[in-house]
């Protein structure tokens, strides 16, 4: 399922992982292993936050995907389900079916 991870390290923790290099190191070891299709860099609430659309293709992937940024960056990890446009139209479709 394609999904949507939102990381956003926290304060002082995010200043100095970005400092000592952990930030990198997580951030490519994540995109080495899940590939992406898409990784967007923001600002939510003065925070850094990191977007990443990806393939989740099993539940149990979710604990390495996350661990490694609440544990080395201190990060909140939110995810979210997300659909493209043909996904919205398969689904209006299946729906109207009914």
């Amino acid at each position: 399922m394609r999904m949507l991870l939102k990381v956003r390290p926290r304060g002082d923790a995010g200043n100095k992982a970005i400092v000592d290099g952990t930030f990198g190191r997580v951030l490519g070891q994540f995109m080495e292993r899940f590939h992406p299709e898409a990784t967007y860099f923001t600002t939510e609430d003065g925070e850094r936050t990191a977007l990443f659309f990806f393939d989740l293709k099993a539940e149990a992937d979710m604990v390495p995907a996350a661990e490694p940024f609440w544990n080395e960056l201190h990060a909140t990890v939110d995810w979210s389900p997300a659909m493209t446009p043909e996904d919205v139209q398969k689904g209006l479709a299946s729906y109207s079916k009914r």
